[in-house]
């Protein structure tokens, strides 16, 4: 698993795009987690400008109990909820799965208490992305 400054990075290599997408929502429930949002781009970009793209997926992921104390500590939080993760496939049929670095996303968030719900939340991400490779 990479973690580069927006994400933790990982290569699931040429395995079925569905399958794969599945085997996310299942790390992520494991670590407390819920898909509440999925964008399907792949089908957006080809009904919207009739141009077809490779298999590429954002689920927007919840962890009821943080992002519900998150937001009693600042209603504005919602700004960077759900926790986003990427799943695409790669130009030879590889997919790739990415969640979103909690802690750069909350760098700016200056709000007491916070950041001890980003750490909570940056490690059961990390679990679940690490999840994925074994």
């Amino acid at each position: 698993m990479s973690n580069d400054s927006l994400g933790m990075t990982v290569g699931l290599g040429h395995t079925d795009f569905d399958a794969a997408v599945a085997r996310v929502v299942e790390a992520l429930k494991v670590e407390g987690f819920g898909v509440i949002a999925e964008i399907d781009v792949q089908k957006t970009i080809k009904q919207k400008l009739g141009i077809e793209v490779r298999k590429y997926k954002i689920l927007g992921a919840c962890n009821p109990p943080i992002a519900h104390a998150a937001l009693a500590a600042d209603p504005m939080i919602g700004l960077l909820l759900p926790c986003n993760v990427i799943v695409f496939e790669g130009e030879r049929g590889d997919v790739t799965v990415s969640i979103a670095n909690p802690r750069r996303m909350f760098e700016l968030v200056e709000t007491p208490g916070v950041e001890e719900m980003v750490e909570r939340v940056y490690e059961k991400l990390s679990r679940a992305a690490a999840s994925l490779k074994a």
